[in-house]
């Protein structure tokens, strides 16, 4: 599964709003509000809040990937976020996060919700993704710089 299969410019926010973490992960999930593939808004935000708390997923260089899983969707879903300024996230390097990946996976579709976290975490670590990601100016430019990073991974 690709990213390019979850992720669309309609659940990129090129810039988000909010200033903390908690509500950045809600401005993202809000996204889903009125989508079909979502059963129960509430138990998607249970779901990617509750992994939270167990550890933050700001996993280092302005980069986090909150996720959860739940039996509320009837596929997996992606939106993303960018906050130029930064947010404090408590991520692990103790630096302020820029880049917002979410991931919502099904119960049931563990192994690809485990790989697609992977592909994203490869992609964040690469230096020139996450500053083509910082210039683009749009959330279809964001998408873009996806799609053409994505070119270079095997299928999975």
């Amino acid at each position: 599964m690709k990213i390019s299969e979850i992720l669309s410019k309609e659940f990129i926010i090129a810039e988000l709003e909010s200033t903390d973490k908690e509500s950045a992960i809600n401005e993202l999930i809000d996204l889903f509000k009125n989508d079909p593939r979502v059963e129960d808004i509430e138990k998607v935000r249970y779901a990617v809040l509750e992994r939270e708390n167990i550890m933050s997923t700001g996993v280092g260089k302005g980069f986090a990937i909150p996720h959860g899983k739940t039996d509320s969707v009837k596929e997996i879903l992606a939106a993303f976020g960018r906050k130029k300024e930064g947010i404090d996230y408590d991520a692990l390097d103790g630096n302020p996060v820029n880049l917002i990946f979410l991931l919502v996976g099904k119960e049931t579709m563990i192994s690809a919700h485990i790989k697609l976290l992977s592909r994203i975490s490869r992609m964040m670590n690469k230096d020139d993704f996450r500053i083509r990601i910082m210039n683009a100016e749009t959330s279809e430019e964001i998408m873009n710089v996806f799609l053409e990073e994505e070119k270079s991974y095997l299928e999975i």
